[in-house]
């Protein structure tokens, strides 16, 4: 308390009775503690472990989820250790160890704790279910030897991704607690992962066309009707590899590629361009997994542009409005959108974080792409190399397939700021929606402690605020 009176010595305007006010709210919204969590997200190129917790007492049914840590498992994503299930383990060894040290000992065994695998294992188990299932298995047997409560290792669907990516972009936003009541706006939420991408947003109107790309969901006590859908194969990563299978068609003796930095030269495995299951159709009758390949970069933006196209058909959707590409239905993008994954980190490469005209995206796209492979600097070569073909990609994916245009471009916001946006924590949310509360749950009406907040002026909304900080700062 004593605390609470030094922070209302910066708030004088406040007065007598709001300064009463806050105190009751302070007093009243006190946490009966907190209840941790982990996720495990297995991403088709990494995996990383992201540590949750959240209050004992929930608000509107749903967990209050606050990330507290993250590790990167070392190697490559676990849908690569298809022909080695049992080496799986052996990766997860340091970050393991790490969130044993990040959370209290007495806490592990009610530490709720899962495996999410995405895309990549997705297509691991089309092309080979045995192998997919045989690293599920190595995963869930170690992690049963862990002192967490562990509720399985799974696939989640392309649909399931978008959905909790969008849960993770609209709470990071805030748009799930604001204290009005009714649901809030919405944010969009764009993931270009590396072997799959999604779309999700709230449409102007319920997407009548296709029942399978809508989706009711329903958090802090409302319900939205929320439009998803994911494209495999057109992560980036998968997309590169089409890119490059074409080029292959077109001259098996080097790859001139368009895409990559002038003067850039390297070889590649024909396993890393034709082992995957979305450039099998392209793959040669002469394949030989180890065969090398010579590829050399020219560094020319018009013609990656132009080349890059062809990796979509958007054709078959017949310019009608509410088709994306490949004729799947997608009804017409509104409002604001996070990007994130994939989008924020090429835009990132390019300066360009946060919102910004398309005509700066393509002049930022122009001058990275006409760099020589010596001035590309400050990445890994598996990046840096890839970026002007990923820049290229984004455009032809949002502009051409989602159809944003030139209007609607500023409206995408490259990451939100100074924050970490995954699915794991929207499937955190959602899993806290099935975990009773410690105690009975006290469903808090600001309005009760003073002045209605959704018509407040800036004093109130500021000790509204003050109010959350000093609550969650000290434990009271």
């Amino acid at each position: 308390v004593g605390l609470l009176h030094r922070v209302l010595a910066f708030f004088p305007m406040a007065g007598e009775t709001n300064a009463e006010w806050l105190l009751q709210a302070v007093l009243k919204l006190k946490l009966e503690g907190t209840r941790p969590g982990w996720m495990l997200d297995a991403g088709s190129s990494r995996t990383t472990v992201y540590v949750y917790q959240w209050p004992a007492e929930k608000e509107n049914n749903t967990g209050v989820v606050n990330q507290t840590y993250r590790c990167s498992v070392k190697g490559s994503g676990i849908s690569s250790y298809g022909n080695n299930p049992q080496a799986v383990p052996k990766t997860f060894e340091d970050c393991m160890q790490r969130v044993k040290e990040k959370i209290p000992a007495d806490l592990h065994k009610s530490t709720l704790a899962h495996l999410g695998a995405t895309a990549g294992m997705r297509l691991l188990r089309l092309q080979n279910e045995s192998a997919a299932r045989e690293v599920l298995a190595s995963i869930q047997t170690y992690f049963e030897s862990q002192p967490f409560d562990f509720r399985g290792a799974e696939i989640i669907s392309g649909q399931e991704e978008g959905v909790y990516g969008w849960i993770t972009a609209n709470y990071l936003m805030g748009n799930f607690l604001e204290v009005c009541s009714g649901p809030m706006h919405t944010t969009g939420a764009l993931d270009l992962g590396g072997a799959s991408a999604q779309i999700s947003f709230v449409p102007e109107e319920e997407a009548g066309h296709s029942a399978n790309s809508t989706v009711q969901v329903s958090l802090y006590g409302y319900t939205y009707t929320l439009y998803t859908h994911s494209f495999q194969c057109y992560g980036r990563d998968e997309a590169e590899k089409r890119f490059l299978a074409r080029l292959f068609q077109v001259n098996t003796a080097v790859l001139v590629n368009p895409c990559y930095p002038r003067d850039y030269v390297t070889t590649l495995t024909m396993e890393h361009i034709f082992g995957s299951l979305c450039t099998e159709e392209l793959r040669p009758a002469s394949y030989d997994p180890g065969y090398k390949i010579a590829l050399e970069g020219t560094g020319d933006p018009t013609l990656c542009r132009e080349k890059v196209y062809s990796l979509f058909d958007f054709q078959v959707c017949h310019d009608r409005e509410d088709c994306s590409f490949d004729g799947v239905y997608q009804p017409k993008v509104k409002g604001t959108f996070v990007a994130f994954s994939g989008f924020y980190y090429t835009a990132n490469a390019l300066n360009l974080t946060g919102s910004s005209p398309l005509d700066a995206f393509n002049s930022s796209t122009w001058d990275f792409c006409l760099q020589s492979w010596s001035q590309v600097s400050g990445f890994d070569e598996v990046y840096a190399r890839s970026y002007c073909f990923s820049a290229h990609y984004i455009y032809h994916l949002l502009i051409n397939g989602y159809k944003f245009t030139r209007q609607t471009w500023p409206n995408i916001h490259f990451k939100k700021e100074n924050s970490s946006i995954a699915w794991s924590l929207g499937y955190m949310l959602n899993l806290t929606n099935m975990i009773p509360a410690e105690s009975p749950l006290t469903q808090a009406s600001w309005q009760n402690f003073g002045p209605d907040v959704c018509s407040a002026g800036p004093q109130d909304v500021t000790l509204l605020i003050v109010a959350s900080v000093i609550t969650a700062s000290v434990g009271l």
